[in-house]
């Protein structure tokens, strides 16, 4: 998953078709356009190095999950976009309840804890390669890179700085289409020299060797690199012809997708011997040994400083999104402590970023005491997706409920087979929860009980026993009416 300027959920507000809705005030877009701009929220080279351990077997790897798990998601959410407003709250809430609309809204919140030190780890050990190579591998380093990048980011979003969405978009360009194909590019040229790929090439290697579940636990990763599709739906009424048009959209950006994600892990298998990459610095490693052999290491601090700059500028535009929406349900419901419902002079939500920033300054201290950094790395990560897939298991429950409950809901979209994409998403997403519970082959640490504990531990206490003590224990002061406004710190 890149980093794309997310959108905040919002309080439920009327339907289409319902009294006093606004006139559309949003202009058509072309198909290819929202297919361009799906594209640009979802692909990343940050997921690169774990598919690159693979190497042939990436594609297998990568297919999968955008069969059974982008493309219902991507449809599902198209139809739910286009008949409700209010995202993914609203839409669990009329189709399951609100309290499982808090949980939903709660998880796409939770993921980022655990997300930024991933994303985070990824800029540590890129930003290793412009400074020192050797840091790359220390826990310490990349402990201190987190901790300073986030608050860093806290303070910059904390005074409501406008225009930082923007940085995204030039992200896109600068650090991941660029690098991307350059990467590409030399790993052609070095195999076309007559150098030896260091993954095997043949058809024999197109599916992942058998160890077991632990086989199919990178897999998971992949959820979360697809996930926010259901973010990208809110477009679906923008389409001049919907019912058409939007598929076509979705199977162009999951072809774009595909190419982005495969490509440069394919490029970093032929350079990088899987036993030496490293799934936070593996691009890195790729470009330092690639440059190398056609004599311009020189440029590969400035590679480094383009995805450091790109990620960076990603996580800005991300940081106050998902928490504001958060927010904005908790005015209205009463579901946080009138402590986290406090603004700054600025009119941000300064309380909730610092809270989970202390959350976040925990988890990077993780990095310093795990032996190996990868190993961090891929157990954040494995919880970041589990947290996720929570709101995806309530999502495809609240889509076949409105559909039979509601079949008269006007809908500027209907999902072909809807229910049968919804039973394939929800097996799908409830399989790759269950089955990150599994250590992967890679996992190095040896000691599985500790790996269950921290991802359990993560995945179960944040997505659901955090949610649920909320709601427990909240009191009608907690509530907001619409017409007051919020305490301001």
């Amino acid at each position: 998953m890149d980093v794309p300027a997310r959108r905040s959920e919002a309080p439920p507000v009327k339907a289409a078709g319902d009294k006093g809705r606004t006139a559309r005030a949003v202009p058509y877009i072309s198909w290819v356009a929202l297919a361009l701009m799906t594209t640009s929220s979802v692909a990343s080279l940050r997921p690169s190095p774990t598919m690159a351990v693979y190497g042939l077997a990436s594609i297998f790897l990568y297919v999968v999950p955008a069969i059974v798990f982008l493309l219902p998601t991507a449809l599902v959410s198209a139809e739910l976009a286009s008949g409700w407003n209010g995202g993914v709250y609203n839409w669990v809430s009329q189709g399951v309840s609100k309290p499982m609309g808090f949980l939903a809204v709660w998880c796409q919140f939770a993921m980022t804890i655990f997300y930024y030190p991933s994303l985070l780890g990824f800029v540590a050990s890129t930003l290793a390669y412009v400074i020192n190579p050797d840091l790359a591998s220390s826990g310490v380093w990349t402990a201190v890179v987190i901790m300073v990048c986030y608050w860093a980011g806290v303070w910059v979003s904390s005074r409501g700085t406008s225009g930082v969405a923007g940085l995204a978009s030039g992200g896109l360009i600068i650090g991941t289409l660029v690098p991307g194909i350059l990467l590409v590019v030399l790993g052609v040229v070095f195999l076309g020299q007559g150098n030896a790929s260091a993954a095997p090439m043949t058809a024999s290697h197109l599916l992942p060797a058998w160890a077991g579940l632990s086989s199919l636990v990178l897999i998971v990763n992949n959820f979360l690199s697809y996930s926010g599709m259901e973010m990208n739906a809110v477009h679906v009424s923008s389409l001049r012809k919907p019912a058409t048009e939007f598929p076509r959209a979705m199977f162009m950006s999951m072809g774009l997708v595909l190419l982005i994600f495969i490509l440069p892990a394919l490029a970093i298998s032929w350079i990088v011997p899987a036993d030496e990459l490293s799934l936070t610095a593996g691009v890195m490693q790729a470009f330092d040994a690639v440059l190398a052999n056609f004599g311009a290491q020189w440029l590969t601090p400035v590679l480094g400083v383009m995805l450091v700059a790109a990620s960076l500028g990603g996580m800005l535009t991300w940081l106050a999104g998902p928490s504001k929406g958060l927010l904005l349900i908790s005015r209205k419901e009463g579901y946080l402590p009138p402590f986290l419902q406090r603004l700054n002079k600025h009119g941000v939500q300064q309380n909730i970023l610092v809270t989970q920033g202390l959350v976040t300054t925990v988890i990077a201290l993780a990095y310093a005491f795990i032996p190996d950094v990868s190993s961090a790395y891929w157990i954040f990560s494995v919880i970041t997706t589990q947290v996720y897939l929570i709101m995806y298991l309530l999502l495809f429950v609240a889509a076949v409920r409105l559909r039979r409950t509601q079949p008269e809901h006007p809908r500027g979209y209907r999902a072909p087979m809807l229910v049968g994409l919804c039973g394939v998403g929800f097996a799908a997403s409830l399989a790759a929860l269950l089955i990150g519970f599994v250590p992967p082959s890679q996992f190095e640490s040896g000691n599985v009980g500790v790996y269950l504990l921290i991802v359990a531990g993560g995945a179960l206490g944040l997505g659901l026993l955090v949610p649920y003590l909320f709601y427990r224990f909240r009191k009608p002061s907690w509530k907001t009416d619409d017409t007051e406004e919020v305490a301001v710190a």
